[in-house]
């Protein structure tokens, strides 16, 4: 259902409001640049920043721009069940062609916890979920029964796999029948989870070099493993400078330089060092971004 590089949007910010006008460009230049899905409010996205009515306005905002073109999976997940459901029906309504459902936070819940939580998503929401298991942030870890057991009901679609496991999605093809995406969360490994069985990856990167990451993607299906080296060599200093420090940050930075929006982040989230902004310079001129 959902393959090949998918962007994980940052929200523009511009004096503590979010940006409208420079996040409906950023979209429309993702598109044009060969992006082949868009993720608007996610981690990235300063999600757990923002007010419920700036969420929905960005998934409209977002709905509008991508006008059918390519798939918006906003991010809809909560540590509280009933918000979830409550975000996932509002950006159903908003247009949105699934929702990134993050494993929830904080609560850390069981296994069955997992599973009765997206089954309750999955009931009440009618909109094809992605499963977004980040255990890092989370602090839960969506075990590979769970989720095959999740991919029975016929609108869990897949999952962003932010556990930097290899192993997993060659495991998981074998656990889960049918047609379930695997996308990594991992820039830095995303060629290697495509070796293993993936489909794609949900990219932070993306946001700076989209041309670069749509073209490693479709090189890789075609089959063109040496562009796919070629590519992943070039933009591998950049996938580590834009984790330097606590994502968005960096990338916002990095996405300031081109000229896309403001590097503003809101709190407790705070603008980059002078040290990680000039790696993050160094690693776009590297990569052919800026000069």
């Amino acid at each position: 259902m959902f393959k090949g590089s998918l962007v994980a949007l940052i929200t523009p910010f511009r004096d503590g409001a979010v940006d409208e006008t420079a996040f409906q460009e950023h979209v429309a230049w993702q598109i044009g640049q060969g992006t082949h899905g868009l993720v608007p409010i996610g981690t990235t996205g300063e999600c757990p920043a923002l007010e419920d009515k700036e969420q929905q306005r960005l998934i409209s905002l977002c709905v509008e721009v991508a006008g059918g073109r390519v798939p918006v999976i906003p991010g809809t997940g909560f540590n509280s069940t009933t918000h979830t459901i409550h975000a996932t029906k509002a950006a159903k309504k908003a247009g949105a062609n699934a929702a990134l459902v993050v494993c929830p936070y904080y609560n850390k819940p069981t296994q069955e916890g997992l599973y009765q939580h997206f089954k309750a998503v999955h009931d009440a929401a009618d909109l094809p979920v992605v499963i977004y298991n980040i255990p890092g942030r989370s602090a839960v870890d969506m075990s590979n029964a769970t989720m095959a057991r999740l991919a029975k009901l016929p609108n869990i679609v897949g999952v962003k796999d932010a556990t930097n496991d290899l192993a997993r999605p060659l495991r998981m093809r074998r656990e889960i029948e049918g047609d379930f995406a695997l996308l990594s969360g991992e820039d830095a490994t995303a060629v290697a989870y495509l070796a293993q069985g993936g489909d794609g990856v949900i990219s932070v990167t993306a946001n700076v070099a989209p041309r670069l990451c749509s073209e490693m993607h479709e090189a890789w299906q075609r089959g063109d493993v040496k562009t796919v080296r070629e590519i992943n060599e070039r933009l591998i200093p950049l996938h580590d400078a834009l984790f330097a420090e606590t994502s968005p940050a960096p990338v916002k930075y990095a996405a300031s330089l081109l000229g896309r929006c403001s590097p503003e982040v809101r709190l407790p989230l705070w603008h980059t060092t002078p040290e990680t902004q000039e790696r993050v310079r160094g690693a776009m001129r590297g990569a052919g971004l800026i000069n």
